[in-house]
Protein backbone atom coordinates (compact mmCIF):
# COMPACT_ATOMS: atom_id res chain seq x y z
CA UNK A 1 0.00 0.00 0.00
CA UNK A 2 1.45 3.46 -0.91
CA UNK A 3 2.57 5.53 2.06
CA UNK A 4 -0.02 8.21 1.40
CA UNK A 5 -2.90 5.76 0.91
CA UNK A 6 -5.72 6.10 3.45
CA UNK A 7 -5.90 3.42 6.10
CA UNK A 8 -8.86 1.13 5.38
CA UNK A 9 -11.69 1.42 7.89
CA UNK A 10 -11.78 -1.53 10.26
CA UNK A 11 -14.36 -4.18 9.42
CA UNK A 12 -17.58 -3.80 11.38
CA UNK A 13 -20.64 -6.00 11.46
CA UNK A 14 -23.87 -4.67 10.05
CA UNK A 15 -26.43 -4.72 12.85
CA UNK A 16 -30.09 -5.36 11.98
CA UNK A 17 -32.85 -5.13 14.57
CA UNK A 18 -35.95 -7.19 13.80
CA UNK A 19 -38.77 -5.23 15.36
CA UNK A 20 -42.54 -4.92 15.47
CA UNK A 21 -44.48 -4.21 18.65
CA UNK A 22 -47.16 -6.69 17.60
CA UNK A 23 -46.63 -10.26 18.70
CA UNK A 24 -47.01 -13.29 16.48
CA UNK A 25 -45.86 -11.61 13.27
CA UNK A 26 -42.84 -13.83 12.64
CA UNK A 27 -40.00 -11.78 14.17
CA UNK A 28 -38.22 -14.69 15.80
CA UNK A 29 -38.86 -17.09 12.93
CA UNK A 30 -37.46 -14.51 10.52
CA UNK A 31 -34.44 -13.82 12.76
CA UNK A 32 -33.52 -17.50 13.00
CA UNK A 33 -34.08 -18.40 9.35
CA UNK A 34 -32.61 -15.24 7.86
CA UNK A 35 -29.57 -15.76 10.08
CA UNK A 36 -29.28 -19.37 8.93
CA UNK A 37 -29.62 -18.41 5.26
CA UNK A 38 -26.99 -15.67 5.59
CA UNK A 39 -24.63 -18.12 7.32
CA UNK A 40 -25.19 -20.58 4.48
CA UNK A 41 -23.76 -17.97 2.07
CA UNK A 42 -20.55 -17.90 4.12
CA UNK A 43 -21.33 -14.87 6.29
CA UNK A 44 -20.49 -14.99 10.00
CA UNK A 45 -23.75 -14.19 11.76
CA UNK A 46 -24.54 -13.50 15.41
CA UNK A 47 -28.12 -13.64 16.67
CA UNK A 48 -28.76 -11.67 19.86
CA UNK A 49 -31.88 -12.95 21.61
CA UNK A 50 -33.20 -9.74 23.17
CA UNK A 51 -36.69 -11.07 23.96
CA UNK A 52 -37.44 -12.31 27.51
CA UNK A 53 -39.47 -15.15 25.97
CA UNK A 54 -36.19 -16.54 24.65
CA UNK A 55 -37.79 -18.13 21.60
CA UNK A 56 -34.81 -17.50 19.33
CA UNK A 57 -32.64 -19.48 21.74
CA UNK A 58 -35.20 -22.31 21.86
CA UNK A 59 -35.57 -22.30 18.09
CA UNK A 60 -31.83 -22.84 17.76
CA UNK A 61 -31.99 -25.89 20.01
CA UNK A 62 -30.72 -24.34 23.25
CA UNK A 63 -32.92 -25.29 26.19
CA UNK A 64 -33.60 -22.95 29.09
CA UNK A 65 -31.41 -24.89 31.49
CA UNK A 66 -28.44 -24.78 29.10
CA UNK A 67 -28.19 -21.04 28.54
CA UNK A 68 -25.87 -19.58 31.16
CA UNK A 69 -24.84 -15.95 30.66
CA UNK A 70 -26.53 -14.09 27.86
CA UNK A 71 -28.20 -10.85 26.83
CA UNK A 72 -29.18 -9.88 30.38
CA UNK A 73 -25.58 -10.00 31.56
CA UNK A 74 -24.48 -8.07 28.44
CA UNK A 75 -26.92 -5.26 29.18
CA UNK A 76 -25.69 -4.92 32.75
CA UNK A 77 -21.99 -5.11 31.95
CA UNK A 78 -21.52 -8.45 33.70
CA UNK A 79 -20.03 -10.22 30.66
CA UNK A 80 -18.63 -9.59 27.19
CA UNK A 81 -19.98 -10.71 23.84
CA UNK A 82 -16.98 -13.02 23.44
CA UNK A 83 -17.79 -14.74 26.74
CA UNK A 84 -21.55 -14.92 26.12
CA UNK A 85 -21.53 -16.22 22.53
CA UNK A 86 -22.50 -19.83 21.87
CA UNK A 87 -22.12 -21.86 18.72
CA UNK A 88 -25.12 -23.51 17.05
CA UNK A 89 -25.60 -26.56 14.87
CA UNK A 90 -25.25 -24.26 11.85
CA UNK A 91 -21.68 -23.41 10.77
CA UNK A 92 -20.92 -19.67 11.05
CA UNK A 93 -24.12 -19.00 13.03
CA UNK A 94 -23.74 -17.96 16.68
CA UNK A 95 -26.14 -16.80 19.37
CA UNK A 96 -26.26 -14.83 22.61
CA UNK A 97 -29.14 -16.42 24.48
CA UNK A 98 -31.94 -14.92 26.56
CA UNK A 99 -32.82 -16.15 30.04
CA UNK A 100 -35.81 -15.48 32.28
CA UNK A 101 -33.75 -12.75 34.01
CA UNK A 102 -34.28 -10.58 30.94
CA UNK A 103 -37.95 -10.12 31.89
CA UNK A 104 -36.88 -7.85 34.75
CA UNK A 105 -34.46 -5.83 32.65
CA UNK A 106 -37.02 -3.22 31.55
CA UNK A 107 -37.44 -2.01 35.15
CA UNK A 108 -33.80 -2.45 36.15
CA UNK A 109 -32.48 -0.49 33.17
CA UNK A 110 -34.46 2.63 34.13
CA UNK A 111 -32.00 3.51 36.91
CA UNK A 112 -28.82 3.01 34.89
CA UNK A 113 -26.62 5.55 33.13
CA UNK A 114 -26.70 5.33 29.32
CA UNK A 115 -29.69 3.06 29.70
CA UNK A 116 -30.57 3.29 25.98
CA UNK A 117 -27.01 2.48 24.88
CA UNK A 118 -26.19 -0.59 26.97
CA UNK A 119 -26.53 -3.01 24.07
CA UNK A 120 -24.69 -0.73 21.64
CA UNK A 121 -21.79 -0.44 24.08
CA UNK A 122 -21.70 -4.21 24.60
CA UNK A 123 -21.74 -5.01 20.87
CA UNK A 124 -19.08 -2.45 19.98
CA UNK A 125 -16.34 -4.95 20.87
CA UNK A 126 -17.77 -7.66 18.58
CA UNK A 127 -18.08 -5.79 15.29
CA UNK A 128 -14.94 -7.22 13.71
CA UNK A 129 -15.89 -10.82 14.49
CA UNK A 130 -19.11 -11.00 12.43
CA UNK A 131 -20.54 -9.87 9.12
CA UNK A 132 -24.09 -9.51 10.47
CA UNK A 133 -25.60 -9.18 13.92
CA UNK A 134 -29.37 -9.79 14.06
CA UNK A 135 -31.22 -8.63 17.18
CA UNK A 136 -34.53 -10.35 17.92
CA UNK A 137 -36.69 -7.76 19.72
CA UNK A 138 -39.59 -8.32 22.11
CA UNK A 139 -43.15 -7.44 20.98
CA UNK A 140 -43.11 -4.09 22.79
CA UNK A 141 -41.54 -0.66 22.35
CA UNK A 142 -39.84 -0.55 25.76
CA UNK A 143 -36.21 -0.18 26.78
CA UNK A 144 -35.15 -3.55 25.37
CA UNK A 145 -36.35 -2.61 21.89
CA UNK A 146 -34.98 0.91 22.33
CA UNK A 147 -31.56 -0.58 23.11
CA UNK A 148 -31.75 -2.67 19.94
CA UNK A 149 -32.72 0.34 17.80
CA UNK A 150 -29.97 2.47 19.32
CA UNK A 151 -27.44 -0.27 18.50
CA UNK A 152 -28.68 -1.08 15.00
CA UNK A 153 -27.68 0.22 11.59
CA UNK A 154 -31.11 -0.62 10.23
CA UNK A 155 -34.46 -2.16 11.11
CA UNK A 156 -36.12 -5.11 9.41
CA UNK A 157 -39.87 -5.15 10.05
CA UNK A 158 -41.76 -8.47 9.75
CA UNK A 159 -45.41 -7.76 8.99
CA UNK A 160 -48.14 -10.40 9.12
CA UNK A 161 -50.60 -10.51 6.22
CA UNK A 162 -53.72 -9.92 8.29
CA UNK A 163 -56.47 -7.31 8.48
CA UNK A 164 -54.82 -5.15 11.14
CA UNK A 165 -51.33 -5.35 9.61
CA UNK A 166 -50.82 -1.61 9.22
CA UNK A 167 -52.64 -0.69 12.40
CA UNK A 168 -50.13 0.21 15.08
CA UNK A 169 -47.25 0.21 12.61
CA UNK A 170 -47.30 3.99 12.63
CA UNK A 171 -46.28 3.77 16.32
CA UNK A 172 -43.19 1.75 15.36
CA UNK A 173 -42.35 4.25 12.61
CA UNK A 174 -42.65 7.12 15.11
CA UNK A 175 -40.40 5.25 17.54
CA UNK A 176 -37.80 4.68 14.81
CA UNK A 177 -37.91 8.40 13.92
CA UNK A 178 -37.55 9.37 17.59
CA UNK A 179 -34.57 7.04 18.02
CA UNK A 180 -33.05 8.50 14.85
CA UNK A 181 -33.42 12.06 16.15
CA UNK A 182 -32.29 11.35 19.69
CA UNK A 183 -29.98 8.34 19.85
CA UNK A 184 -28.99 6.99 16.43
CA UNK A 185 -28.97 9.44 13.48
CA UNK A 186 -27.93 6.78 10.94
CA UNK A 187 -30.79 4.37 11.71
CA UNK A 188 -32.85 3.40 8.67
CA UNK A 189 -35.50 0.88 7.69
CA UNK A 190 -33.73 -1.88 5.76
CA UNK A 191 -37.00 -3.38 4.65
CA UNK A 192 -40.45 -4.75 5.44
CA UNK A 193 -41.05 -8.47 4.96
CA UNK A 194 -44.58 -9.82 4.54
CA UNK A 195 -45.06 -12.99 6.61
CA UNK A 196 -47.74 -15.68 6.91
CA UNK A 197 -48.90 -14.99 3.36
CA UNK A 198 -51.75 -17.29 2.28
CA UNK A 199 -52.13 -17.45 -1.50
CA UNK A 200 -55.60 -19.00 -1.14
CA UNK A 201 -56.82 -15.95 0.72
CA UNK A 202 -57.73 -12.73 -1.11
CA UNK A 203 -57.09 -10.83 2.13
CA UNK A 204 -53.35 -11.59 1.90
CA UNK A 205 -53.22 -10.03 -1.56
CA UNK A 206 -55.16 -6.99 -0.35
CA UNK A 207 -52.88 -6.52 2.67
CA UNK A 208 -49.78 -6.97 0.52
CA UNK A 209 -51.05 -4.32 -1.91
CA UNK A 210 -51.79 -1.92 0.99
CA UNK A 211 -48.36 -2.42 2.53
CA UNK A 212 -46.58 -1.96 -0.80
CA UNK A 213 -48.65 1.17 -1.40
CA UNK A 214 -47.59 2.54 1.99
CA UNK A 215 -43.90 1.53 2.04
CA UNK A 216 -43.13 1.28 -1.67
CA UNK A 217 -39.73 -0.21 -2.47
CA UNK A 218 -38.97 -0.79 1.21
CA UNK A 219 -41.14 -3.94 0.98
CA UNK A 220 -39.17 -7.02 -0.08
CA UNK A 221 -40.34 -8.83 -3.18
CA UNK A 222 -40.05 -12.10 -1.24
CA UNK A 223 -43.09 -13.00 0.87
CA UNK A 224 -42.97 -15.66 3.56
CA UNK A 225 -45.86 -18.09 3.07
CA UNK A 226 -48.00 -19.55 5.81
CA UNK A 227 -46.29 -22.93 5.96
CA UNK A 228 -46.70 -25.93 8.25
CA UNK A 229 -42.97 -26.73 8.14
CA UNK A 230 -42.09 -23.22 9.33
CA UNK A 231 -44.46 -23.68 12.28
CA UNK A 232 -43.14 -27.15 13.16
CA UNK A 233 -39.42 -26.40 13.00
CA UNK A 234 -39.04 -24.52 16.36
CA UNK A 235 -40.45 -27.47 18.32
CA UNK A 236 -37.54 -29.48 16.94
CA UNK A 237 -35.01 -26.79 17.90
CA UNK A 238 -34.12 -26.20 14.26
CA UNK A 239 -34.45 -23.45 11.67
CA UNK A 240 -36.79 -24.54 8.88
CA UNK A 241 -33.80 -24.57 6.51
CA UNK A 242 -32.44 -27.52 8.51
CA UNK A 243 -35.82 -29.07 9.26
CA UNK A 244 -37.05 -29.15 5.65
CA UNK A 245 -34.88 -27.31 3.13
CA UNK A 246 -37.24 -28.04 0.24
CA UNK A 247 -40.30 -26.57 1.95
CA UNK A 248 -41.85 -23.38 0.62
CA UNK A 249 -40.98 -21.57 3.85
CA UNK A 250 -37.30 -22.53 3.73
CA UNK A 251 -37.00 -21.49 0.09
CA UNK A 252 -38.65 -18.15 0.86
CA UNK A 253 -36.09 -17.37 3.56
CA UNK A 254 -33.26 -18.24 1.16
CA UNK A 255 -34.71 -15.73 -1.32
CA UNK A 256 -35.14 -13.15 1.45
CA UNK A 257 -31.47 -13.49 2.41
CA UNK A 258 -30.56 -12.87 -1.21
CA UNK A 259 -32.62 -9.68 -1.21
CA UNK A 260 -31.09 -8.49 2.07
CA UNK A 261 -27.58 -9.05 0.70
CA UNK A 262 -28.46 -7.24 -2.53
CA UNK A 263 -29.76 -4.23 -0.60
CA UNK A 264 -26.61 -4.22 1.51
CA UNK A 265 -24.44 -4.26 -1.63
CA UNK A 266 -26.46 -1.41 -3.12
CA UNK A 267 -26.09 0.58 0.10
CA UNK A 268 -22.33 0.06 0.05
CA UNK A 269 -22.08 1.19 -3.57
CA UNK A 270 -24.00 4.37 -2.72
CA UNK A 271 -22.16 5.17 0.52
CA UNK A 272 -18.77 3.82 -0.54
Amino acid sequence: MPADAPTPAPKRARILALANQKGGVGKTTTTINLGTALAATGKRVLIVDNDPQGNASTGLGIGRTERGVGTYELLFGETTVAAAVRGTSIPKLFVVTASADLSGAELELVELERREFRLRDALSSAGADYDYILIDCPPALGLLTLNALAAADSVLVPLQCEFYALEGLSQLIRTIERVKRTFNPSLEIQGVVLTMFDRRNNLSDMVAADVRGFFGEKVYETVIPRNVRVSEAPSHGKPVLLYDLKSAGAQAYIHLAGEVLKRERNRQSVHG
